[in-house]
């Protein structure tokens, strides 16, 4: 059996292991956390949950999870069988833990053009993973985490440079979002049970358009009038040298006072030190927040140079930085969860629908 077959039955067999097995041990492990109120009194189980995520998801035999691929539905379900194992609520399809949504049939040139460099093949079906934590006293209110799991998959072989690396991990964005999504579930659902609702949503497509995204505000699981907050986590694998050490950025901090009232309940949360990048307006958050959701980005992205390169690998992860960051929101999510506060948007903070979404700059190989 040629060897390439050997590697791709053997990443299948990984593959069934962490469906099956892994969210059941990762739930064990933070067993010892639902009696406590910090975010992370176990440090190890904290430090081998987000090593697990992380390397499964940033592995090469996940090939880039480009946007509607196999891979991406492989890295859904992956998420969707820790939703499950963690006795969340299904928010998907017919009672399922994942949403499809149909890409359209006509997709622009340019975006085709795009898709081509990496995966000349047709683009039909995206997936969304979600799972529901319902509240006690004020299960109608919900606080929504949100972050992308696709990433740009595995450009075309250029006969002229045989030995180039072609995949596309996509370590920092956004397997550090996801995982970040993950594990908060994981502390969350294993805690004390919070008053509002909090829902939990991997997106699919955010790379080539947001598909995934559009598909839950035209199906969401829970009507958008009932969602308080939205925080979307993205690119939080390694800390941004123009914040201080050990804190967070939120993309349009002054917007609205969900920043600094996370602040002021411990998030290590600091404004967008790079505004001419409109980082507001180039995640997921932004088409939650044009229908008046109060929705943020949190990231501590310091334009480093690997973004969207092949050399967005799982080497390039400050982990201690990551794990920090995931367990400083861990409390003031649960006090949101919790608490009777309803962030508002600040006069002019909200985005009108004509505001265009920024460009995000291409790929390059």
């Amino acid at each position: 059996m040629p060897y390439s077959s050997i590697r791709r039955i053997a990443a299948l067999a990984a593959v069934t292991v962490m469906f099956f097995v892994a969210p059941k041990l990762l739930s064990q492990s933070f067993d010892s956390l639902s009696s406590q109120k910090a975010p992370s009194p176990d440090r190890p189980a904290l430090e081998r949950a987000v090593h697990a995520d992380m390397d499964f998801l940033a592995d090469d035999e996940m090939h880039g999870r480009g946007s509607a691929t196999r891979d991406e539905h492989i890295a859904a379900l992956f998420a969707a069988s820790q939703f499950q194992t963690l006795g969340l609520e299904p928010g998907g399809d017919h009672g399922t833990f994942l949403q499809k949504n149909v890409l359209p049939e006509a997709i622009s040139e340019r975006l085709q053009k795009r898709l081509s460099t990496f995966e000349d093949t047709p683009r039909k079906e995206t997936w969304n993973a979600i799972g529901l934590l319902r509240g006690t006293t004020r299960p109608e209110e919900v606080i929504l985490l949100t972050a992308h799991l696709d990433h740009l998959g595995m450009a075309r072989l250029d006969p002229a440079k045989p030995t180039a690396d072609l995949i596309y991990n996509g370590a920092d964005d956004d397997a550090s979002g996801t995982t970040a999504v993950l594990t908060l579930a994981h502390l969350l659902a294993n805690g004390p049970r919070p008053a509002r609702t909090i829902l939990f949503v991997l997106f699919g497509s955010e790379e080539i358009g947001g598909y995934g995204n559009r598909a839950f505000l035209e199906h969401p699981p829970v009507p958008l009038t009932s969602i308080v907050a939205n925080l979307e986590f993205e690119m939080i694998g390694r800390p941004d040298p123009a914040v201080p050490t050990g804190t967070l950025w939120l993309t349009g901090f002054d917007r609205s006072n969900l920043g600094s009232e996370l602040a002021k309940h411990g998030a290590h949360l600091v404004n967008d030190p790079h505004p001419r990048e409109e980082f507001f307006q180039r995640s997921d958050n932004f088409a939650l927040a044009l229908k008046g959701v109060v929705a943020h980005t949190v990231s501590s992205f310091g334009l480093h140079t690997d973004y969207h390169h092949p050399s967005d690998e799982l080497k390039t992860i400050d982990f201690n930085h990551m794990i920090n960051a995931i367990a400083s929101m861990a409390e003031p999510v649960r006090w949101l969860a919790d608490s009777n506060f309803k962030p508002q948007w600040t006069p002019g903070g909200r985005p009108e629908a004509r505001q265009p979404r920024a460009t995000t700059p291409k790929p390059t190989q």
